[in-house]
């Protein structure tokens, strides 16, 4: 059985800070390490002490300065948008016609499917994601390229096939029953696969008939391990357009509510246009609502109100949203969701942004006993961080005097050159990941 010892400035979370001196949230070790067998972690602390527990024979991977954490965690994005990201000028509704649907029709194809899953699980990588959440294509096909990819790279990704019956164009229209019996054979294929764990994905309101929504409801209820994810409130077009289709429902939320299909498994993109009664909704189900900032601050959608979520007790986490949102760095969305904050009157300290890159991701997924922090059991999935690999960075690292601050630059200034390595289930990966995606397209 395999066994590393990863040694760096090593620094996993126990709690949701609350504030920014609150050192019992987390755990710091200076010269520290973590070790790995059998690609599971065994032991984190002190250099030293780790070092006794795992033997003098064992290997030693030495990433001393840098900062070793917890793989990232992304809880909403869409791979088939990939090669979609930055296309200009439109909000919502108009970007999902002129781009995205154009863009979509083409995974009927596998080879074309499996090209982009393979280059996207390696962008994943690059930018030091080892979990995210998926939307797949409403093809079959997409979904098994997706965790084929993530099979061979031992990742632990959840994703699933939209389900969408109407408003769409043909080429990307199932039926309820359809959606239905292909959801249903594909979470057979997939589910507990490994490390895969499916999501049932009607997109949204807006592409689902009531008939589409009922047959997602039957499904949640034959598949209660499995994850739910849609999108909700976007944008007010939307809100008004969704509204007008379920005109029996209160409000946006209640169209989901009287299908039964918020839980606490349920991940609702966007979140953004809420009332009271439905952050109340959401708290009440332990539904949990997404941030997406770059993607928000893109379309022109809006600013997520975190301190309403937070005063309600609903649950939220934080994600890329690729291809409207316009990074796969976790750091980089970060970035943005500080900004949205300030704009709000909120504070977001660094160590509120890397417990949400990790262990409050884990923990909205419910997967905290697995992924999301270096505690003994979990799986080895490792990110190490280079605060000084970009030149401005070096420079401005050279007055940073504290952990908080070095966090703040990697946060603000940080993307994908800041990821030194990543540990996929104890194995490292960036190194692979990035030579893949240095190939060119006609090599």
């Amino acid at each position: 059985m395999s066994e590393l010892l990863i040694r760096g400035r090593v620094l996993t979370f126990v709690a949701e800070p609350q504030g920014i001196d609150d050192t019992a949230a987390w755990r710091y070790f200076e010269d520290g390490a973590v070790f790995v067998r059998g690609g599971k972690v065994v032991a984190t602390g002190d250099y030293a002490e780790v070092r006794g527990r795992a033997g003098a024979d064992v290997a030693v991977a030495d990433h001393r300065p840098n900062l070793v954490l917890p793989g990232l965690i992304d809880t909403h994005l869409h791979f088939p948008q990939t090669q979609a990201i930055a296309s200009y000028g439109a909000q919502l509704l108009e970007w999902l016609n002129t781009y995205i649907f154009v863009e979509e029709q083409k995974f009927c194809d596998t080879g074309h499917a499996a090209a982009v899953a393979d280059r996207f699980m390696d962008e994943l990588i690059s930018n030091g994601t080892t979990t995210a959440v998926a939307y797949c294509s409403v093809h079959p096909e997409s979904v098994d390229a997706y965790f084929t990819a993530a099979e061979a790279r031992g990742m632990g990704m959840i994703g699933g096939k939209v389900m969408m019956d109407r408003n769409a164009p043909d080429a990307l229209r199932d039926t309820p029953q359809q959606g239905y019996d292909e959801t249903k054979a594909l979470i057979a294929k997939w589910h507990g696969r490994g490390r895969a764990r499916y999501a049932i994905s009607p997109r949204f309101a807006i592409t689902s008939t009531p008939e589409q929504l009922e047959m997602s409801q039957a499904l949640v209820a034959e598949n209660p391990t499995c994850y739910v994810q849609t999108h909700l409130s976007e944008n007010k077009d939307e809100i008004a357009f969704a509204t007008s289709l379920y005109p029996e429902a209160k409000d946006y939320t209640d169209i989901y509510a009287r299908y039964g299909l918020l839980n606490e498994r349920m991940l609702l993109g966007h979140c953004i246009h809420l009332s009271d009664r439905e952050i109340a909704v959401l708290a009440e189900t332990r539904s949990v609502g997404v941030f997406c900032p770059t993607s928000n601050l893109f379309l022109g959608s809006g600013l997520f109100d975190r301190d309403r979520f937070d005063k309600a007790g609903a649950r939220w986490s934080v994600a890329t949203d690729v291809g409207a949102g316009t990074s796969f760095s976790m750091l980089e969305t970060m970035d943005e969701a500080y900004k949205v904050l300030h704009l709000r009157g909120q504070k977001l300290t660094p160590f509120n942004s890397f417990y949400r890159m990790t262990l409050g991701n884990a923990r909205a997924l419910g997967l905290e006993d697995q992924i999301g922090s270096l505690h003994a059991g979990a799986n080895a999935d490792i990110v190490v961080l280079d605060s000084s690999a970009k030149p401005a960075m070096e420079y401005r690292m050279r007055t940073a005097t504290s952990l908080a601050q070095e966090l703040f630059i990697l946060q603000t200034m940080g993307d994908d050159r800041c990821v030194a390595e990543v540990y996929v289930a104890g194995k490292a990966m960036k190194a692979k990941a990035s030579a893949k995606a240095r190939v060119p397209e006609t090599a």
